[in-house]
């Protein structure tokens, strides 16, 4: 052991030597054209839409930042209140007047813009009656529907996300929204739009859950979250992406927390006679597409992800194959997805795993947010 420890201690016959990384050394290859629409430089958005007449609109949830108006419409390079500041500010004595916390926008191609109302900042219960959707016609920029979400499909731990019209079916067509909730059972929530009857379907089955072995690594580090012991866990976020096929067929939807494409036929999804174990078994686990936020469809059947892991935007072709569109780091956390009347792919980067609470309590976002977009020559899948 004394011959082993004076070997060691024994200086290198030859010392070695080392310089900087030199910048060109061989390093991660982007591909793809991204162009930046817009950037943000105060709160950070989530939602984006572009209506079939090239508005565009965005929304800024109420997780923490100074948020004056938490829907906006992009104007002349400024965004500004959408459709004016005083339906951006809670109503006090009424949850489901005034906008509380915008997750999403989607233009419906019927002439209107619809705004979904978590009722939920900073993820707290949603507010009794607060959570709602909300119709602005676009030729007035006046509302003109409003619906609550009833008690029957709300729980303490719901969270709506996202959202996607078909005008085929009912008398003014349907609304598909997912409950992303982190806490609770995740779900898809079935509503009538001409009489905001509502069905809460798949409430906590694998498809709409987290997936218990999924650990989401982003910019080389575990996304996790501090719980009330301490202890990190990764981050667990229900059914969140949703996208609706062409033909209003077929309805595509994901975990957060996970790297699977759903599906299930939605005249089951809207059939109350349809048990819950008669649609969960007749949901399709439709492989892994990587880990996604937003997601889109196009009238081709095509079906569009982020993947928030690879800095990325894949595509799901109609023979299930896919193909990623573009990869640059620069495209950090790719979250909703919108398929203008131009034929480009837009979506936000708005680097939200680098918030305090991923991140040890540091704010590790860097502005300006961005709106991209990404030339993919297809129109958005028809509504009606």
């Amino acid at each position: 052991m004394l011959a082993i420890a004076s070997t060691l201690s024994m200086p290198l016959a030859h010392a070695i030597s080392a310089i900087p990384l030199p910048l060109n050394t061989p390093a991660d290859r982007a591909f793809g054209t991204l162009e930046q629409v817009h950037a943000f430089y105060d709160a950070m958005p989530t939602g984006v839409t572009v209506s079939e007449t090239g508005r565009i609109f965005v929304n800024f949830p109420r997780w923490g930042d100074d948020v004056p108006f938490t829907v906006g419409e992009i104007r002349d390079g400024k965004v500004v209140a959408y459709p004016n500041t005083a339906i951006n500010q809670e109503n006090p004595r009424d949850p489901s007047d005034g906008l509380i916390s915008v997750q999403s926008v989607v233009a419906d191609e019927q002439g209107r813009v619809w705004l979904l109302d978590t009722a939920a900042p900073g993820f707290a219960e949603p507010k009794a009656r607060g959570a709602k959707l909300l119709a602005v016609d676009l030729a007035n920029n006046r509302i003109v529907k409003r619906l609550v979400f009833p008690d029957s499909v709300m729980l303490p731990s719901t969270y709506v996300n996202d959202m996607r019209f078909d005008f085929r079916t009912g008398a003014e067509g349907t609304v598909y929204v997912t409950d992303s909730s982190l806490r609770g059972p995740g779900a898809i929530i079935v509503m009538d739009i001409a009489t905001g009857r509502a069905q809460r379907r798949l409430s906590g089955v694998p498809a709409t859950s987290v997936d218990p072995d999924f650990v989401p690594v982003v910019e080389g580090l575990p996304l996790t979250v501090a719980g009330a012991d301490g202890k990190r866990t990764p981050l667990g976020v229900a059914s969140d992406g949703i996208a609706l096929s062409a033909d209003g067929k077929t309805l595509y939807f994901t975990p957060l927390s996970s790297r699977h494409l759903y599906s299930v036929a939605t005249a089951l999804l809207r059939d109350a006679s349809v048990s819950e174990q008669q649609l969960a078994a007749a949901v399709q686990d439709l492989g892994e597409k990587g880990a996604s936020d937003g997601m889109e469809a196009d009238a081709a059947g095509a079906v569009y992800a982020g993947d928030y892991e690879h800095n990325a935007i894949r595509k799901r072709l109609p023979d299930g194959q896919w193909q990623t569109l573009v990869h640059d780091p620069r495209l950090l956390w790719p979250d909703t997805l919108s398929i203008g009347p131009d034929g480009y792919l837009y979506f936000i980067a708005n680097q939200l795993h680098r918030q305090p609470g991923f991140r040890g309590g540091q704010d590790q976002r860097q502005k300006p947010y961005s709106l991209m977009r990404l030339k993919i020559d297809a129109a958005p899948a028809p509504t009606r």
